[in-house]
């Protein structure tokens, strides 16, 4: 017998690690001489009260989107990868090289071509780190956070030396091409007769990640491989024991975990920046953590959490821009948001379990 109900584990328990992370936060706006209510009502204000803020919201939930599927894909087969920084900066790199190699005749067939690149360069990039695992027992953790360095060092390798282009002293590739430029929410809003979001970041990709919730829902609930990433994370001797094969399973699933955060940079390179240039990432790989642990693995999950980390983003940035709370406190309170629903999960979880399985004592 479950210990709570589901709907407790999924709701419940990240709301109450959330509501003491945002009641910390008040302490700590409290302790520098702001007001707290002040502060929320300008984050809510600056985040979700405007088509121009929730546009800058939907642009950084979208990148979240992708980053969170990325390390839950990988805690499905009991893995824990952290690489996804650098497999969304080598995600990048593959979209620059499709999008600058061939003379698109429009986005709608760049965009594709490009999903693939960024997909392929992210997989292949926790490949390595996957088959170390697979064949040498060297800690999935470990080599992945080597190799977000070893990515950073590299992508600004080719940058200064292969795709900066000539007479430019800015470390990035040339722009790219305008007929392969990705639609934003606003031209498709004014393409239906109304005004929404102008100025704004947010593209089509933000249904590419809806689509990747979907698929992966479907690939981890209701395929064959799926259910054999599921069943060698929950016990790699039953999984050995029903012929599945531990070094195939974690090679599947580092690569599709490599290719979800690849395809950030669909968004990023191609939707915002328009050309490929150093830190695009911007720490989007580490929040991916956050995001999968709080939507409790769970693609519906991962979409309501990239939807809140993108509120802090962007909300955080209006409170820092509108108020004289130092930008600094900003990461702060991301940071406690990540703590409670991350590492300190079970001081909430474990209360509660104690008092469900006390009621359903006291029930019978």
């Amino acid at each position: 017998m479950e210990r709570m109900p589901k709907w407790a584990d999924v709701i419940l328990t990240p709301l109450i690690s959330l509501v003491l992370a945002f009641g910390i936060s008040a302490l700590v706006i409290l302790a520098i001489g702001e007001d707290p209510v002040e502060a929320l009502k300008v984050m809510v204000q600056g985040a979700l009260g405007s088509s121009y803020g929730w546009g800058f919201t939907l642009y950084y939930t979208t990148n979240f989107i992708f980053t969170g599927l990325a390390v839950m894909v990988a805690y499905h087969a009991g893995l824990f990868n952290i690489g996804g920084e650098g497999q969304a900066a080598l995600g990048g790199l593959g979209v620059a090289l499709v999008v600058l190699a061939l003379p698109w005749p429009h986005w709608a067939f760049a965009l594709p071509a490009a999903a693939v690149g960024a997909a392929l360069f992210g997989a292949l990039w926790a490949l390595i780190p996957a088959w170390l695992q697979a064949r040498r027992g060297s800690h999935i953790v470990i080599t992945t956070i080597m190799f977000n360095f070893i990515a950073a060092a590299l992508l600004n390798y080719v940058l200064v030396n292969l795709l900066r282009p000539v007479g430019s002293m800015d470390p990035a590739s040339a722009r790219f091409p305008a007929a392969a430029h990705l639609p934003k929410l606003s031209d498709m809003a004014l393409g239906l007769g109304f005004e929404w979001g102008r100025n704004t970041p947010a593209n089509v990709t933000f249904f590419v990640a809806i689509a990747a919730c979907l698929l992966v829902w479907l690939l981890i609930w209701h395929t064959r491989p799926g259910y054999e990433i599921r069943a060698f994370g929950k016990s790699e001797p039953a999984a050995l024991y029903a012929g599945i094969s531990p070094v195939r399973i974690t090679v599947l699933a580092m690569l599709v975990s490599g290719a979800l955060a690849g395809l950030m940079a669909i968004n990023n390179v191609m939707g915002e920046a328009e050309r490929l240039m150093l830190n695009a990432v911007e720490g989007a790989g580490f929040i991916g953590i956050a995001v999968a642990l709080m939507g409790r693995n769970h693609p519906f999950g991962v979409l309501l959490a990239a939807l809140l980390f993108g509120f802090l983003y962007q909300g955080g940035g209006e409170l820092a821009l509108w108020t004289s709370i130092p930008r600094e406190l900003i990461v702060v309170i991301q940071a406690l948001v990540i703590l409670f629903t991350g590492a300190l999960d079970n001081m909430v979880r474990m209360p509660l379990e104690r008092l469900f399985t006390a009621l359903r004592r006291k029930g019978a």
